[in-house]
């Protein structure tokens, strides 16, 4: 548990690590409604499992002074001791050329105007992507990795076992239609991973005949 700079782990924090806060969804489910007082609870879920959750009260029945107020507890994972967290988060409003507003939040450390927020593990309080640096997983993969992680994805997608060459299955409730399409792209990533290994492999091998050639020298 830390300020700013806590939360990294090996650097910047990863967006698929953090808690994060779309004002944008919360506007789209009635979560939050303009010219309402409105209040509930976000949850967040890892791997079907509940990862965090947080009360919330957002009033926005005058829309030059609104605000959304977070309530949380944060763990200090060196004491185990808990803290409540209030988060009190302005809001404000442009409007576009098409007419109608388009809401923002503003982070409560750079006062910067977004449209989420964001707390990673060992933080304290939710700020802007900026603010706390973060990153996304994708960025940090090498390339030759990338196909065998969006593999693993859809597998992750579909409830299935992780791994290359392992099977999918389609979930309960998914149209056969639905499935049809993830099951084309399962292949095309299983091809592309199959490609990658045997260069990796056709590399190691030419490494292993080079080391060969160097010792008969010796």
């Amino acid at each position: 548990m830390g300020g700013y700079g806590s939360g990294r782990q090996g650097g910047r924090p990863i967006a698929e690590h953090c808690l994060r806060i779309d004002f944008g969804f919360m506007l789209r489910k009635g979560f939050v409604a303009p010219g309402a007082w409105r209040n509930g609870t976000l949850r967040w879920s890892s791997g079907g499992q509940p990862s965090g959750d947080i009360s919330y009260s957002c009033d926005m029945r005058d829309p030059e002074n609104s605000r959304l107020e977070l309530r949380y507890s944060v763990v200090n994972h060196l004491t185990g001791d808990r803290k409540q967290q209030i988060q009190n988060i302005r809001l404000s409003y442009t409007v576009p050329k098409f007419g109608g507003k388009r809401w923002w939040m503003h982070c409560p450390v750079s006062g910067a105007r977004v449209g989420q927020l964001y707390l990673p593990p060992g933080g304290e309080l939710f700020a802007s992507r900026k603010v706390w640096r973060i990153g996304y997983r994708s960025q940090r993969v090498p390339d030759h990795e990338k196909p065998f992680e969006a593999l693993f994805r859809l597998q992750r997608r579909l409830g299935c076992a992780e791994g290359w060459a392992m099977p999918i299955r389609r979930p309960k409730g998914m149209h056969h239609s639905s499935f049809g399409k993830l099951e084309e792209r399962y292949w095309q990533l299983d091809h592309h991973c199959a490609q990658v290994f045997a260069g990796m492999e056709a590399r190691l091998g030419g490494l292993g005949e080079g080391i060969a050639d160097a010792s008969s020298r010796t």
